[in-house]
């Protein structure tokens, strides 16, 4: 099989490609480097399946020409990180919703299957947890730019799903809950990356207000195989699905494990929420997935949990960024 992946120069992406291509599948990675790196598809290179286009997934006819030469489509590319969503609201809706639209009208021509990774902030401000995928999601005022993010999210799945009912598109959407691994960079503001690398340079370990905030961090490896198996399955189509690990850590206990596992002498210090985010951010306090349907549409269950994923990520830092 030949497969196209949108935002294959990230770090989900990146990890995606190499999987494919160990397969024995071929794959186009099409990337604008806005936020991955070329760094992130140096093991894929070496790969005579493999592909590089750089360009804007937004460009109907670029992404056309690329998705009509393949059997799949995954969708990753995106604006990420809730620092550069709140930071850089206006560039987030106006990047993140065209693009998925211009994939998603792309494999629906072609009728090709296409997965769109969406996310947990679809869920917005909701405390019933654990999280389900028929959930109705709670967001905040509009004044707080973080919702931005998950509100076009939103919107990017009933696209999805709007093709399915009308056209027949086989797509499936996973929504991704927090990915971390090898090679993860905390250029964003992802956490975990972040910890390590202060525990590596034996810097404090900044945790956001009281780090009693949960979440659920799920090896890259474990939501690659979920994204092959969703798109693979023709059960799944039509579907929404949570992809996630479901066991939750506390943000002060990650920084502890992290400062643990790195061996580090690094303390680990609080700063305000105030301090650290430009106004319109807001914290939740909680996110778990419900792993019920997808376990029951493919069989798929975390197995690598996250105390293997910090040791990758130590063992595997992120290279230089050219």
């Amino acid at each position: 099989m030949r497969y196209l992946v949108v935002g294959g120069a990230g770090f989900i992406g990146a990890h995606l490609c190499e999987r494919l291509l160990a397969d024995g599948h071929e794959v186009i990675a099409l990337d604008d480097l806005s936020a991955g790196s070329p760094a992130n598809l140096s093991r894929a290179e070496e790969h005579p399946g493999f592909r590089f286009v750089r360009g804007d997934a937004r460009d109907p006819g670029l992404v056309s020409a690329e998705v009509v030469r393949c059997d799949g489509v995954f969708h990753l590319a995106a604006v990420v990180g809730v620092r550069r969503v709140v930071e850089q609201t206006v560039d987030t809706l106006l990047t993140n919703g065209p693009a998925a639209a211009t994939v998603l009208l792309a494999a629906a021509s072609a009728n090709k299957p296409v997965l769109l990774t969406s996310s947990s902030e679809v869920y917005g401000v909701s405390t019933k947890v654990p999280f389900r995928e028929d959930d109705a999601p709670v967001f905040g005022a509009p004044s707080c730019s973080r919702w931005a993010y998950g509100a076009g999210k939103l919107l990017d799945e009933a696209l999805a799903l709007g093709l399915w009912r009308e056209r027949g598109t086989p797509v499936v959407v996973a929504r991704l809950f927090n990915t971390v691994g090898p090679r993860q960079s905390g250029a964003h503001g992802m956490v975990l990356p972040r910890f390590v690398a202060q525990a590596r340079a034996g810097a404090p370990l900044t945790v956001y207000g009281d780090g009693s905030q949960t979440r659920c961090f799920c090896h890259v490896r474990d939501v690659v195989d979920a994204l092959v198996g969703l798109l693979c399955s023709e059960r799944a189509r039509g579907g929404v699905f949570n992809v996630g690990d479901d066991v939750e850590v506390s943000i002060r206990a990650l920084a502890e494990r992290v400062v643990a596992q790195a061996g580090s002498a690094s303390r680990i210090e609080s700063v305000p929420f105030e301090q650290a985010f430009p106004s319109g951010f807001a914290e939740t306090s909680r996110r778990v997935p419900c792993l019920d349907l997808i376990r029951d549409a493919i069989g798929w269950r975390p197995r690598r949990g996250l105390a293997r994923a910090i040791d990758d990520l130590l063992a595997d830092p992120p290279a230089l960024q050219p």
